[in-house]
């Protein structure tokens, strides 16, 4: 009877498997490239706008002569769009590819994904507000009395849901 060596079985290192980026897949490669891609288009874009716009592109491609861009807010999108004319440019000036339009498209956050923190509006203490409704009060101009009294009114509410 052959006795085993208990010993040499346990000192062996177990196997690793190998992470399946690291197995030839064209498939695989091909998505790498094209994110490689998106990438290299969103740099010019975001180095165009200001600071603030900038963070709020997240992702960009091009498709049958149209740049798309994602954003995550109807706001950021509709600023995108007024810098129609200096992205187009800039990523002219960056790829060989002819782009006649652009299209803002905006991307709602997925679960377990990144998001940023919610915002609250800052809302004026009751003394404020109650300032701006005596002043609305007392305004000799109509218009001017009743957007005060109105405004008033919209902060009184949301003071109240807090």
């Amino acid at each position: 009877m052959k006795s085993i060596d208990y010993k040499s079985v346990m000192a062996k290192k177990p196997t690793s498997f190998k992470p399946a980026t690291l197995f030839p897949n064209q498939a695989l490669a091909y998505i790498y490239s094209k994110i490689e891609h998106q990438k290299q288009l969103l740099q010019p874009v975001r180095k165009n706008l200001s600071i603030e716009l900038a963070a709020h592109v997240l992702h960009c491609m091009i498709t049958q002569k149209k740049l798309i861009i994602f954003t995550d807010s109807a706001v950021w999108a509709s600023q995108l769009r007024f810098h129609h004319d200096t992205i187009l440019a800039s990523i002219a000036a960056s790829t060989k590819e002819s782009v006649d339009k652009l299209q803002v498209k905006i991307i709602s956050t997925l679960p377990g994904f990144e998001t940023r923190p919610e915002t609250r509006p800052i809302v004026p203490s009751a003394e404020k507000i109650k300032l701006i409704r005596n002043a609305g009060l007392t305004a000799s101009d109509e218009q001017l009395k009743l957007a005060l009294i109105k405004l008033s009114s919209t902060l009184q509410s949301r003071a109240d849901e807090r």
